[in-house]
């Protein structure tokens, strides 16, 4: 091995740590074996070799996969810019405007069907500029990668509207389409690193793109304390009746025990306490691509949610609504309750295309001869229709009936409104929030003690 490469085994080894991946000694000692057999210069089998040896498990290996990309990439790019060298070559936004976007498109599919990464790399500058060209990028590497990858039309499902021979008329393999968004990834941060000079902040996987699985899980517990708040809080906060409040009902067999004191006369009535009502709660929980990352930390939520909640029902929905209260009813490991909605519940991992407008009308029929004043209604989505009718109207008579309706969006609020986001047209029936983190889900709660509307 050259010089240096052990230093930097250990480095990784490092940032493995710092994502929960147990590395002890002798998983490195195994890593330094392995190199021993396998050359440090071919890239496919230094990764393997490495993989092997320091990953465990499923979680782990997807662990070091992201880490082993940001690690090393890094890496390169710290060299490039204490060097001061540049990537010549690039393609220029003139040249990315004579390409047909169709084309494109067709060209990427047949990358990703085929696995050819060098390809892939290629069309995701050209995807990048012509992104650009377009006017569309917003400086947000997480957001870009999202709006990009849907702008070329990229879905694991079957597309029967397009010809038979383009590749996305059968779908395409999930996991490459995973890694050419982690391409684009690399080229976003590349051309950043290229514009500023300087590399950007490491952050932990858990914050890149607002969550990862397993990030939102080492929070569970936290999310769990924060739920313990709500729950208390919507217990006695804005729970009463609209209209009228609850009367105390006289307690007679403590009113007259006190008359003793006065020979009988009920000077001192005693009233029974008013009890505050346990609230009933509905949970939309989106679970579409475009929030794959916050559908976790949603689910998180959820998860939490069954546990303080008896009186709760919980759906999920992309294209389509499904129920998932028995889910919860069953299972009680949050694994086993996440692999059960992704396998059960007909609707996830479906469609990257949320149709909310659908999506309002069968809660709607669902829910509507139970919602009721003391009911509150919370959704955890980003509020992008893909360009469909938002139904908000429908949305509005849902929240009309409930006591309280709540939104929770794990978008920054800056991106709120941009594109096909329509946030607005659903704000104006509930109280939104930002909420992809336990600590913004604790503001939310904190909210709470505000009254509610009338």
């Amino acid at each position: 091995m050259p010089p240096g490469i052990a230093a930097r085994l250990l480095q990784f080894g490092e940032e493995l740590r710092g994502e929960g991946v147990a590395i002890g000694t002798s998983e490195l000692l195994d890593a330094f074996a392995v190199l021993e057999h396998v050359p440090w210069t071919d890239a496919v089998d230094f990764r393997e070799g490495l993989a092997a040896t320091l990953a465990k498990s499923p979680d782990d290996r997807r662990v070091f996969e992201l880490v082993f990309d940001r690690f090393f990439f890094r890496a390169a790019e710290l060299a490039a810019v204490e060097e001061g060298v540049h990537e010549e070559g690039g393609i220029s936004p003139e040249d990315a405007g004579q390409l047909n976007m169709e084309e494109l498109r067709r060209q990427v599919a047949m990358a990703i069907r085929d696995g050819n990464e060098g390809m892939m790399r290629d069309l995701a500058r050209l995807a990048i500029a012509a992104f650009g060209r377009q006017g569309e990028g917003s400086g947000v590497i997480g957001v870009d990668v999202q709006r990009i990858r849907r702008s070329l039309q990229l879905r694991g499902e079957p597309q029967p509207d397009l010809p038979q021979d383009d590749p996305r008329h059968e779908g395409l393999p999930r996991d490459e389409i995973r890694r050419f968004e982690a391409l684009l990834r690399q080229e976003l941060e590349r051309a950043q690193i290229e514009r500023t000079e300087q590399l950007p902040a490491a952050r932990p996987l858990n914050e890149m793109d607002r969550a990862l699985p397993s990030g939102p899980l080492q929070d569970l517990a936290a999310v769990h304390r924060v739920v313990a708040q709500l729950k208390r809080r919507l217990k006695t906060q804005g729970q009463e009746q609209r209209g009228r409040k609850r009367h105390a009902h006289v307690d007679m067999r403590k009113t007259m025990r006190a008359s003793l004191e006065f020979g009988g006369v009920p000077v001192n009535i005693k009233l029974k306490p008013t009890r505050p009502r346990r609230p009933e709660i509905y949970v939309l929980c989106d679970v579409s691509t475009s929030v794959t990352s916050a559908s976790v930390f949603f689910l998180s939520v959820l998860h939490a949610l069954h546990d303080s909640f008896r009186k709760m029902r919980s759906f999920v929905f992309i294209e389509r609504i499904s129920e998932v209260t028995e889910v919860f009813a069953k299972e009680r490991d949050f694994k086993a309750v996440s692999e059960a909605i992704g396998r059960d519940a007909g609707v996830a991992d479906i469609s990257g295309y949320t149709d909310y407008g659908r999506v309002w009308h069968e809660f709607r029929q669902l829910v509507e001869d139970d919602l009721h004043p003391r009911a509150t209604v919370i959704v955890l989505g980003d509020a992008r229709t893909n360009g469909r009718d938002p139904a908000a109207d429908t949305f509005g008579s849902i929240a009309a009936k409930a006591g309280r309706t709540f939104w929770l969006n794990p978008e920054p609020r800056l991106y709120w409104n941009y594109g096909d986001s329509v946030i607005s047209s659903y704000e104006q029936h509930c109280e939104a929030f930002e909420c992809w983190t336990t600590q913004q889900l604790e503001d939310f709660v904190k909210a709470l003690t505000r009254p509610m509307h009338h």
